[in-house]
């Protein structure tokens, strides 16, 4: 499955991918940022690939995930996922990873945030996504207001870092 964007396509995780998704998932600067909290094995990520290759996928287990590449030279710049999908309420979770720093700021994470909207109204006929930001990853909360996402709380010190509880913005957007 491909859906291109402007600059960008989102497409499937293939078996070629662990190592990529290995170095990601494994990256302890990004755990804060995911919720991360142990390491993965490349078996627990060949299995998750496995299952999203399978009949299981955001109608099956409530979760997809799909990678962001460049169009111009099908490089792999991310990954966007669709998370806690629940097909009666017809919402979804976002979360969105531009890896490397070189990558940021051009633009691909914003055209995936639009072209998964699009997918998830179009496809998934999903009536409203939402995101949970840090209060000070101004850049992610700036890309999902941007995108049409509304602020429609805070999370008093609901995440713990290292240096301490941090606030956290639940933002939402009903997709027509």
């Amino acid at each position: 499955m491909n859906i291109e964007g402007r600059t960008i396509r989102l497409r499937a995780v293939e078996p070629g991918d662990v190592d990529l998704m290995y170095e990601w998932e494994n990256d302890y600067d990004i755990w804060p940022v995911s919720g991360t909290t142990e390491p993965f094995s490349r078996h627990q990520l060949e299995r998750f690939v496995e299952r999203q290759q399978g009949i299981a996928g955001v109608l099956c287990d409530g979760q997809l995930r799909l990678i962001i590449e460049t169009l111009s030279r099908s490089k792999p710049v991310g990954a966007i996922d669709l998370f806690e999908y629940d097909p009666i309420h017809r919402r979804a979770g976002v979360g969105i990873l531009i890896y490397e720093q070189s990558d940021r700021g051009r633009g691909y994470a914003s055209d995936a945030v639009e072209t998964l909207c699009r997918y998830a109204h179009d496809t998934l006929r999903a009536h409203q996504l939402w995101c949970n930001v840090g209060a000070d990853n101004e850049a992610s909360l700036r890309l999902f207001r941007n995108a049409g996402f509304t602020e429609i709380g805070t999370k008093r010190d609901w995440q713990w870092r290292a240096d301490g509880y941090h606030d956290e913005v639940m933002l939402q957007k009903i997709i027509k």
